[in-house]
C-alpha cells in the first residue's frame, strides 16, 4: 500500500506502509503501574450544526464503546480531562453528563476510572474571586462524588488568574481535600497544555511551584492517591517523585519521556495517566505486558517507537494534541468521521496529519493498516486536494 504524503516544505512524497500493527493476542496480563488512558470524546458532526459557537452534541454510543475498548486492553480510564477538550470546545455541561455517563457505564461493564474536576464553568471575568473558584470546585466534586466516582482534582485557570501566591494553593488545596470523601489524584498541567495556567501553584519559578506541590501533598497525605505531572520535562517529575510520602503514586502525564519513567530507575518508577495511550493503547498494552513480565528491554523496544509519535502529536502549540488523538482514532475505524468538538480538526494541517500517519504506522499503532490507508488519502483528497 502507498500513500502519497505532504511534507512539510510543500512537496509531496510517497510512502509504502509498513502495515504491521501491534496488538494484544487475547486479554492481556494485569500490568504492574497503574495507568491511566485519558479518553477523548466523539461528537454527533450532524447536530452539530455551528462547532465554533454551541456546545457539541456527544455520540454517546461511541463515545463509551471507546471507552470499553480501554477497558478490555487493561488501561483505567481518566474522563473528562484535558483530552476531552475541557475548555477546549466541551464545557461543564457537556463534561457533567460525560461523567455521569461514564460512571456508570464502568460500574455496568467493570471498567475503572477516575473523573476530572475543575472549575470551567466560571466566567472568564473580573468577578472571579477565591471563593467563587472553591465554589465552582466543590459543585463538580460533587458531582462526581455523587455517582460514586474517584476525582482527578485539576488545575483551575480561574485559580491560576485570581490566586495572589502560593499561600492562596496551600489553603485552597487544603480545605478541598479535607473534605473529599475519599483520596483524590491532583493533577499539574503544564502551560504548554494551557497557557492560561502560567505560573500556577503560585510562581512561574518551577522550583517553587514544586515546593508548594511537595507542601500540599505532605500536609494532606491521608488525601492524595497520587499527583499527575505533566511538565514535559523528566527532571521536574522525577524531584517530586523522590519528594512524595509513602504510599503517593506518582502519575506521568510527560508524553514526551513516559516510556522511560514508566520503565523506572534506581530512583523509582512512575505510574501512566496520559492522552497519548488514548490512540496508541494497543502497542502499549502489549508493552505494558513485558514489562510485567520483568522484560524491560522488550517494554523500551515496544513503547518507545511511540514516543516518536507522541512528540509529533503533542509538538507546540502543544494545547492542540487532541487533534492528533482524534485523527488517529478516525484512521483506526473508532469513529466515522474526523470532527471534533469546537471544530478543533482545523488545529493542525494536512502535513502534520501526515507525518503522523507515517509514524504512527511505524510503529504499529495502525491497527488496520487497510482502512487507515484509504482514510488518509479521502482526507487528503479534500483537505489538499492530493489524490491517487
Amino acid at each position: 500500500m502507498q500513500v502519497r504524503l505532504p511534507q512539510a516544505d510543500g512537496s509531496v512524497k510517497s510512502y509504502r506502509l509498513q502495515a504491521n500493527p501491534i496488538r494484544p493476542d487475547g486479554l492481556p496480563p494485569p500490568f504492574s503501574r497503574t495507568v491511566y488512558a485519558a479518553a477523548h470524546v466523539v461528537v454527533d458532526p450532524l447536530e452539530t450544526v455551528d462547532p465554533w459557537d454551541a456546545s457539541p452534541r456527544i455520540d454517546w454510543e461511541r463515545t463509551l464503546a471507546f471507552r470499553e475498548h480501554l477497558y478490555r486492553l487493561g488501561f483505567k480510564v481518566a474522563e473528562a480531562m484535558d483530552t476531552a477538550q475541557r475548555g477546549m470546545g466541551v464545557d461543564w455541561p457537556v463534561a457533567r453528563e460525560l461523567i455521569q455517563r461514564s460512571v456508570r457505564h464502568a460500574r455496568s461493564v467493570g471498567g475503572d476510572l477516575a473523573c476530572g474536576v475543575g472549575t470551567d464553568q466560571l466566567p472568564a471575568d473580573a468577578s472571579l474571586t477565591l471563593d467563587k473558584v472553591e465554589a465552582a470546585y466543590r459543585e463538580q466534586l460533587g458531582v462526581v462524588e455523587a455517582e460514586g466516582g474517584q476525582v482527578i482534582l485539576m488545575c483551575s485557570r480561574a485559580l491560576a488568574r485570581c490566586a495572589r501566591g502560593s499561600e492562596d494553593y496551600l489553603a485552597m488545596y487544603g480545605r478541598l481535600l479535607r473534605d473529599a470523601s475519599r483520596p483524590v489524584v491532583l493533577h499539574w498541567l503544564g502551560e504548554m497544555f494551557d497557557p492560561a495556567l502560567r505560573g500556577y501553584w503560585g510562581s512561574t519559578d518551577i522550583p517553587q511551584a514544586l515546593d508548594t506541590v511537595a507542601s500540599v501533598i505532605a500536609e494532606n497525605r491521608g488525601k492524595v492517591e497520587g499527583i499527575k505531572v505533566s511538565l514535559l520535562d523528566a527532571r521536574w517529575e522525577r524531584e517530586l517523585r523522590k519528594r512524595l510520602p509513602p504510599g503517593v503514586k506518582m502519575y506521568t502525564g510527560d508524553d514526551f519521556n513516559y516510556a522511560e519513567l514508566i520503565a523506572g530507575d534506581d530512583t523509582g518508577y512512575s505510574h501512566g495517566l496520559l492522552g497519548i495511550f488514548d490512540p496508541i493503547a494497543p502497542v502499549a498494552a502489549v508493552a505494558l505486558a513485558e514489562l510485567a513480565a520483568g522484560r524491560v528491554d522488550r517494554f523500551r523496544e515496544l513503547l518507545d517507537p511511540t514516543v516518536h509519535l507522541s512528540r509529533e502529536i503533542f509538538r507546540a502549540p502543544t494545547r492542540h494534541y487532541k487533534a492528533g488523538v482524534v485523527f488517529l482514532a478516525w484512521l483506526n475505524g473508532h469513529q466515522d468521521h474526523f470532527s471534533m468538538a469546537g471544530g478543533l480538526q482545523s488545529a493542525r494541517g494536512a502535513a502534520h496529519f501526515a507525518k503522523v500517519f507515517e509514524l504512527a504506522d511505524a510503529c504499529g499503532v495502525l491497527t488496520d493498516p487497510e482502512l487507515a490507508s484509504l482514510r488518509m488519502k479521502r482526507y487528503l483528497s479534500v483537505a489538499c486536494g492530493i489524490s491517487d
